[in-house]
């Protein structure tokens, strides 16, 4: 998917909001909380980053085309230098998945407030 894309898609996701900060950076949240970034081309966080469940970023950390992402590796995110390796479909369901890992943390209230 380009990062046109992408920005579509997250934006039918539920209570998600966008901003763009660090330098270009295309930063989606829900509730407040970040669950993917989509940066110019050679920035250094990657060009599509996003949160992945803790017991999957072992494993995705170190699959091809992945890699700790800069700065937020410690919180279990995973970047890709380019996002069209993976199929529409893959792009999509990690993004979902940072969504509801994101969605899943926020307190209670916050998600009855959301509609989540």
């Amino acid at each position: 998917m380009t990062p046109k894309q992408i920005d579509r898609f997250c934006a039918t996701l539920p209570a998600v909001t966008r901003t763009v900060q660090w330098e270009g950076v295309t930063v989606f949240k829900v509730g407040g909380k970040m669950f993917c970034l989509i940066a110019p081309e050679r920035h250094s966080v990657g060009r599509l980053c996003f949160k992945c469940p803790e017991e999957h970023y072992e494993a995705l950390s170190r699959s091809e085309g992945f890699r700790p992402a800069p700065y937020l590796a410690r919180a279990k995110w995973v970047a890709l230098d380019d996002p069209r390796i993976l199929k529409p479909a893959e792009t999509k369901a990690y993004i979902r998945r940072a969504h509801a890992v994101i969605a899943a943390a926020l307190p209670r209230k916050k998600r009855i407030e959301l509609g989540l």
